[in-house]
């Protein structure tokens, strides 16, 4: 299964878990019970989480292929570069390296979305995502306040 398939299988069911919990909290509020009303109420609260972390999730996505469509226009796309393994894993000092090289073109332009970008693909590359996606939310930012180019 792809991840992208994944992403609108889980997004289903997560829409149907909220539905079902909306369903049982109007049930809860509905007895009149103290407890009943602040369970129901609860009920309401977590699809909301749900739904919120959802939108964030596709607002990221989203801005990350627009990134990289951009990148691909101006042929700034990393190249893969890295060994692997008979195995077909990716080669731990291979990453390490290009790594490196990534966090020092970053450094010197810390302004530039676009190193930032391909820094992202490295921390994904390394396997480490939670930084991967901090670096992603980086360059993000970055390109929102990028003035915008003018094809005159």
């Amino acid at each position: 299964m792809t991840s992208r398939t994944g992403f609108f299988v889980l997004s289903g069911v997560l829409l149907v878990v909220a539905l079902l919990c909306v369903g049982e909290g109007v049930q809860l509020i509905a007895t009149g019970k103290p407890l009943g009303i602040g369970i129901g109420v609860c009920a309401f609260v977590i699809p909301v989480i749900g739904v919120w972390f959802l939108r964030q999730t596709v607002r990221f996505g989203r801005s990350s292929e627009q990134l990289a469509r951009e990148l691909e226009a101006e042929g700034g796309l990393p190249v893969d570069e890295l060994k692997r393994t008979t195995g077909g894993r990716i080669d731990r000092a291979s990453a390490d390296a290009v790594f490196a090289r990534r966090q020092a073109e970053a450094e010197a332009s810390p302004g530039d979305w676009r190193v930032w970008f391909r820094l992202a693909v490295a921390y994904a590359d390394a396997g480490d995502t939670p930084r991967a996606r901090k670096t992603m939310q980086h360059a993000i930012k970055l390109h929102s306040t990028e003035p915008a180019r003018s094809n005159a």
